[in-house]
């Protein structure tokens, strides 16, 4: 069977069940959508696909030669743009797997389900979309491009490198994908998110901000899922999971790369189901939210080592931002200085109104290996110090002060210069590793585990 609307379409359907393909298309049709193309040779979809433009081909696993696999692959290979969702009789993680690698943006298994359906080919068609808006502009962006440039206020950022992440943020905020905002500590990837789901739809509803990290096995379910009364010793009343605090609105899993394998299959089924059961209750509840996940190490790279699921990464990873260190972006360093310096002169109610030009000078050449943090804390810091209005650093801060004076910074590891840095600010500070470890926008064990590294044993534990 073969059949083309005289009207231009951006679906087609392949199938080797003349039966379904009817079905789907009746589906379509009644729900307002335009009429597909339908197609039940395998054979043929590449010729159709080079003739006419599709925007999206939902293609069935399991047909005569060339299967749907070898057909997706060639449609990768070809056409990279169009999207691709897998009907497959068999729900099989591997297979899923194996076709979102091979660039499907989703599958339905059957029998498939005609609300699922509908929902899952127009995000598809929505992503098609975003893609070629992206797309059509290079990397270079300027931040007159964008169209709501007030909604990144707060986001201090004068430097090329972040207009083109402010017109991503501005893109793919008005839709539902999940996303995975990349970048190191302390580059602000929360603070993207926050304005993402405040350009959003969702915006009315709340954004509810996660660190994966604090949760261990035993309180994920809990936390996350809520429990019935009585659903274990001490459960004397319901209470709501964070998939239910934020029902309508926006969940910010930081640290998603933190997440044990074994919850991670969890939080997919959430993410597939779109419901959850809270602990000792066997009622399904909706979950309508948006997930955002932040991670500051490489996801690619966990999946490697087994670590991460792939198929929980293709259900975040529907858009992808990253946030270049600052040591990448310098033209930022002195505009987010100032503004630092505003806020907390105000907060510590000093008349502290500029940067002395040594400090701005140090600042300029330091790398920031905790990036736009680090760079507050030192500011913080600083002005708790200050005695007069122009706004100076002890040396003993460490930070490298000019290429004349010091001609081998230059050539430094990044990693000797955080460690002169660490070591600097621990003198300031007495040798007091908690308050060390807040001036530097880090954790205590982060700190110490950084000071066992680099095989320090100087400064007295406090």
């Amino acid at each position: 069977m073969e059949s083309i609307p005289d009207n231009k379409t951006s679906i087609l359907v392949v199938d080797d069940d003349v039966g379904l393909l009817l079905s789907i298309k009746a589906t379509l049709v009644s729900s307002g959508m335009p009429e597909p193309a339908l197609v039940s040779e395998s054979s043929r979809v590449m010729e159709l696909v080079r003739g006419h433009h599709f925007q999206l081909v939902l293609l069935d696993l399991i047909m005569p030669h060339p299967s749907g696999m070898d057909i997706l692959q060639q449609l990768e290979e070809e056409f990279p743009d169009i999207e691709c969702v897998i009907i497959t009789a068999v729900d099989k993680i591997s297979t899923a797997v194996q076709a979102m690698k091979f660039g499907a943006y989703d599958y339905l298994v059957k029998p498939i389900n005609r609300e699922k359906l509908i929902i899952v080919i127009n995000r598809a068609l929505e992503r098609y979309c975003l893609r070629h808006r992206l797309d059509s502009f290079h990397e270079r962006q300027l931040f007159s491009d964008l169209r709501q440039p007030l909604a990144f206020k707060d986001m201090v950022a004068h430097d090329e490198a972040m207009a083109l992440v402010f017109y991503q943020a501005e893109a793919v905020a008005p839709t539902d994908y999940n996303i995975i905002i990349t970048g190191e500590s302390g580059t602000g990837k929360e603070m993207l998110a926050h304005i993402i789901h405040n350009m959003s739809h969702r915006s009315q509803s709340l954004f509810l901000a996660v660190n994966i990290a604090a949760f261990s096995n035993t309180l994920f379910e809990d936390e996350f899922f809520g429990h019935t009364k009585g659903a274990y010793t001490g459960a004397v009343n319901e209470k709501k999971g964070f998939f239910e605090e934020a029902q309508g609105g926006t969940l910010f899993l930081d640290e998603i790369t933190e997440l044990e394998l074994s919850l991670q299959a969890k939080l997919l089924r959430v993410i597939q189901e779109r419901e959850l059961y809270r602990l000792g209750s066997t009622k399904a509840r909706n979950v309508d939210i948006r997930i955002i996940c932040a991670a500051n190490r490489d996801i690619q790279e966990e999946i490697r080592k087994g670590l991460f699921r792939k198929d929980l990464f293709y259900r975040l990873n529907i858009s992808n931002i990253h946030i270049p260190a600052l040591r990448e972006r310098r033209d930022d360093i002195l505009p987010l200085a100032h503004h630092f310096l505003k806020i907390h002169a105000e907060k510590n109610k000093k008349e502290i109104d500029s940067l002395a030009p040594d400090l701005a000078d140090r600042l300029l050449e330091y790398p920031f290996p905790g990036n736009v943090r680090e760079l507050e804390n030192i500011i913080a810091a600083a002005i708790l110090l200050e005695k007069g209005k122009i706004l100076t650093l002890p040396s003993a801060f460490g930070l490298t002060h000019s290429s004349a004076q010091h001609p081998k910074e230059d050539v430094l590891a990044l990693e000797e210069v955080e460690k002169r840095h660490i070591l600097g600010v621990l003198k300031v500070t007495s040798g007091n590793r908690t308050r060390a470890a807040k001036i530097l926008g880090i954790g205590l064990r982060t700190l110490q585990r950084k000071l066992k590294t680099c095989g320090d044993s100087t400064i007295t534990p406090q």
